[in-house]
């Protein structure tokens, strides 16, 4: 009897185009909010948007499936 190949999870490529996980297994995503319009926003809500952010516990174990091979 063949043995049945198991079929494997594949990593979601749009979303590891949007997150990164650092060496500490923490990951991290962009500000939302700093696409386009940034002319009329204030330039502290500008410069804080530069920076990355950590993503959520909740939201870290929801996604850790989906980019397991990142």
């Amino acid at each position: 009897m063949a043995k049945v190949k198991k079929i494997k999870q594949k990593t979601h490529k749009g979303t590891k185009k949007v997150l990164n996980v650092r060496n500490s297994r923490s990951i991290t995503t962009g500000h939302p909010g700093q696409r386009h319009n940034t002319g009329s926003k204030n330039t502290a809500f500008n410069r804080n948007k530069r920076s990355k952010a950590n993503l959520s516990s909740a939201d870290a174990k929801r996604l850790k499936r989906i980019i397991n091979n990142i």
